[in-house]
């Protein structure tokens, strides 16, 4: 059995911004718990930022410009890392380094590097701590956050759970730093995943959020995978996560159907930058047929886009029920909007968004 826990900079982190050691020597101590049931742990971890910043002169301030903050964090994974190797080294265990961008996992020689190397890692006996690569991230092509690196590891290496440890106790109703009466949400159903809506930001000092575990979720949701939100404060979260303990927080259950690593990037981790209307004849040929979308099955156009953008599908009463990659520009489908696909301009694509790039959500 295969585990994926990822950590945010909050619970990570004291109020300040420093590192908050206890915590880490808390989840490593669970983790060493974990592994000694013959449970293999994979570990995404936050908060190399916060641990640069302090040598870079920036002590109780987080700036807010990109470069200085990649800066930190390639002052502070190395530091991120003493810690993880002090606090494992107490309890027998190896950690080892692993840093990650899109490109490993979307392109196909570097996804079964990624997946060959984490294996052989666990074969050993090391616990793998992952982080984005922060420090050469390029912002146009990043995740901005772990929640979602941390789904599609779990996709990657075909784990049994992912675990996403926060500040809160999991999905409430309501907002519970606002709202006295908000409930804990304890299960959420495979069918109704896509249906959940949460608000933004999480703390200053990280990057997520509760939305943005909820998106992690819906991507492992279509992994096949089922995840677990829960307070990283909880005594004994790691194996009550695992186990599903009673009130450990919110579970999510994964869909029947897995989709593949660079499906789950197009349905979840991308922005889309605009929408599609299409008939009901293009909305059937999609959902039963699985097909591509032809210009032929679109009736209108929505927002500025270009060829290889994110963009939502929606049939004709607005719903949206799918996700792809547009082959076109916005400007190129408007001019061909109801067209078939021989009367299109020599060197145009034969369809709007292909099969192999769209993604149905229903």
């Amino acid at each position: 059995m295969i585990v994926i826990a990822k950590i945010g900079t909050s619970s990570l982190t004291q109020s300040s911004g420093a590192l908050n050691r206890s915590a880490i020597d808390k989840l490593c101590a669970e983790v060493a718990e974990v592994r000694s049931r013959g449970i293999s742990v994979i570990l995404v971890s936050s908060g190399a930022i916060s641990a640069g910043l302090p040598s870079l002169g920036f002590v109780g301030v987080r700036p807010r410009d990109a470069r200085t903050l990649q800066a930190a964090s390639a002052v502070g994974q190395s530091r991120l890392m003493g810690v993880y190797d002090e606090a494992f080294a107490g309890h027998g265990i190896v950690a080892g380094q692993i840093l990650l961008a899109p490109f490993d996992f979307f392109e196909r020689t570097q996804y079964l590097h990624a997946k060959g190397t984490l294996h052989r890692l666990l074969e050993l006996g090391v616990v793998p701590v992952v982080n984005e690569n922060d420090a050469v991230a390029d912002d146009a092509i990043r995740f901005g956050d772990n929640d979602r690196i941390a789904a599609l590891l779990a996709q990657l290496v075909q784990a049994s759970r992912l675990v996403l440890l926060t500040d809160t106790p999991g999905l409430h109703t309501a907002d519970p730093r606002r709202d006295p009466e908000a409930r804990l949400i304890r299960e959420i159903a495979a069918g109704d995943v896509l249906d959940v809506d949460v608000g933004g930001a999480g703390t200053s000092r990280g990057s997520g959020g509760m939305a943005s575990k909820l998106a992690a979720a819906r991507m492992a949701a279509w992994s096949g995978v089922t995840t677990v939100i829960a307070a990283a404060s909880r005594p004994n979260v790691l194996a009550d996560a695992i186990d599903e303990a009673d009130g450990v927080g919110t579970i999510v259950r994964p869909q029947p159907h897995p989709l593949s690593a660079r499906k789950l990037w197009i349905a979840f981790a991308l922005e889309p930058a605009g929408r599609l209307i299409v008939d009901a004849g293009a909305r059937s040929a999609l959902e039963r047929l699985g097909g591509s979308l032809l210009a032929v099955g679109v009736s209108e156009v929505h927002g500025e886009f270009g060829e290889g953008d994110a963009v939502d599908i929606a049939g004709p009463d607005g719903a949206v029920f799918a996700r792809g990659l547009s082959a076109m520009s916005s400007t190129q489908i408007a001019s061909l909007v109801g067209t078939r696909s021989h009367e299109h301009p020599r060197g145009t694509p034969g369809e709007v968004v292909h099969r192999d790039e769209l993604v149905v959500l229903t």
